[in-house]
């Protein structure tokens, strides 16, 4: 009498098993819990959490292999950052609780400090940059994208937008300055906020040249400690220089009056590494949802959109998200 073993389909057990193995490493968890709203590449997580090389990337492996991490290429580093759960499929449910667990988590004290200090080197990269180019600013610019390729999608933004009489406006990082005059023209008062003196003083010799009364030139870091307000807030070609950009878009809702609008003109995700070399760019663009994602988590409502091809293979993305009206205690 032959008897017939049962098979036994475990496919999809399988699947929540390495979700649940994966899960199942405090490390693992806090690696999680650091990628909430950033990236980082195996060295900087290397570094983070105080382990070689080696047994990060395992981690890492563990982690991409159960979809909890994805990867993105910037130049010839590969940055980590946490995959969006799918609810609609296996394990997405239990991935989203796994997810929402952790953010209520506090990260060690050691981690967040080592957290800040590749927050630090990557700032200081930046900023070394614009030091040693400061003078060729507006030629490396236009490498990629220079003011002239985006400007009238952002005017006609703001244009369409129809600020108050009285409103008034900050431009974050605004380079040479070129941008200043229009922005001197619709608005009230006028800041332009930089922690590079050298491209300030660029910026000053534009307001001299046309006699912008109206706007102000502050040497500050627009992350620390602004307790400025305005109605409106740019950031020409700004974010990709930022070290850690969710968490400098939370920064840009606070410089927001209620009703206020924030617009955002930057690069969309690209495999150009040049540009980081070349332009000083910290990252490659980015993915249209990652910005919306970023904004909604800074409590801003996405808006229009604009895109504008250009011919040397870029393509750019000008934003507009909004702080709602009512929003008088923003987080």
């Amino acid at each position: 009498m032959n008897l017939r073993v049962p098979s036994i389909r475990h496919d999809d057990c399988d699947e929540l098993a390495a979700l649940c193995k994966a899960a199942g490493d405090p490390l693992r968890l806090n690696v999680l819990r650091a990628l909430a709203n950033d990236s980082f590449g195996v060295l900087e997580l290397a570094q983070i959490f105080g382990i070689g090389q080696s047994g990060m990337s395992h981690h890492l492996k563990v982690l991409a292999q159960a979809d909890l991490v994805a990867t993105r290429r910037e130049g010839n580093a590969i940055f980590y950052r946490r995959a969006l759960p799918h609810t609609d499929l296996l394990g997405g449910k239990l991935h989203a609780a796994l997810l929402e667990e952790v953010d209520d988590l506090t990260l060690p004290a050691d981690v967040q400090l080592r957290i800040t200090q590749v927050h630090g080197q990557r700032a200081a990269a930046s900023q070394d940059f614009f030091s040693r180019v400061a003078e060729k600013f507006r030629a490396q610019q236009d490498l990629i994208a220079g003011l002239s390729q985006y400007r009238d999608s952002v005017v006609a933004l703001l244009d369409k937008l129809s600020f108050s009489e009285g409103a008034t406006a900050i431009e974050v990082g605004p380079g040479d300055g070129a941008f200043l005059p229009e922005l001197a023209r619709r608005f009230s008062q006028v800041t332009a906020l930089d922690n590079s003196q050298a491209m300030l003083e660029l910026a000053r010799q534009v307001c001299e040249r046309q006699m912008l009364t109206n706007v102000s030139l502050q040497l500050a870091d627009a992350l620390n400690g602004v307790s400025l307000k305005a109605d409106c807030v740019v950031l020409n070609m700004v974010l990709h220089h930022f070290a850690a950009p969710a968490d400098a878009l939370k920064h840009m809702a606070h410089l927001l009056q209620p009703g206020g609008s924030l617009l955002v003109t930057e690069l969309c995700s690209h495999n150009q590494s040049w540009a980081k070399e070349a332009c000083g760019d910290l990252w490659l663009g980015f993915e249209q949802d990652d910005l919306a994602r970023w904004a909604t988590a800074a409590g801003l409502v996405p808006g229009e959109s604009l895109y504008v091809g250009l011919r040397n293979g870029f393509q750019i993305q000008v934003r507009h998200f909004q702080r709602p009206a009512g929003d008088t205690h923003h987080r």
